[in-house]
């Protein structure tokens, strides 16, 4: 694979993953901007989501359009975004705004995840909601060429990881 030059990156799995952790450090090495996909949630979904209600697909479309307009503004500078991606559907969607997308898919145990999700604050994503995620979550294919992560070893260890399989240099690093 050849090295990543401007890089369009969502870092995707279900609550308790890792997600923003992993994604800001991924950011901040390939030196592009970060965003928390959490962020461009509607302000509807976020309370559904408090209140324990899990979210349909109709609840999620503005959601993901969100997420796409902001992978596509990234053309030519790069960015590193979270979303879950959970379905092949949302993944499809993202990839029509940017081509190049790369998937860094992150995964654990439901026992780990749910022991982060406990010991988090300041989330509205309730433990309740754990199961309805890995329930809908459909692992990416073989051709959507993601990169599969377990978070057992850690943010460190799977940035490096990411670097590895992306094949990315800082910039005047001889390769």
């Amino acid at each position: 694979m050849s090295a990543v030059k401007i890089p369009r990156i969502v870092v995707m799995g279900v609550s308790g993953c890792g997600k923003s952790t992993v994604a800001q450090a991924l950011a901040d090495r390939l030196q592009v901007a970060y965003v928390e996909g959490d962020a461009l949630h509607p302000p509807a979904n976020v309370a559904l989501m408090a209140a324990g209600t899990p979210l349909t697909d109709e609840h999620r479309k503005e959601w993901l359009d969100a997420v796409a307009a902001t992978l596509e503004a990234a053309a030519k500078v790069g960015v590193v975004v979270t979303c879950s991606a959970l379905k092949r559907a949302y993944r499809d969607r993202l990839r029509r705004s940017a081509p190049d997308l790369r998937l860094v898919h992150l995964h654990g145990s439901p026992e780990m995840l749910a022991q982060r999700m406990q010991t988090r604050s300041g989330h509205y994503m309730p433990l309740s909601l754990l199961q309805s995620q890995l329930d809908t979550l459909q692992w990416p294919a073989p051709e959507e060429a993601a990169i599969v992560l377990d978070i057992a070893p850690g943010p460190a260890e799977i940035v490096t990881a990411v670097l590895r399989e992306l094949d990315w240099h800082a910039p005047g690093v001889p390769h």
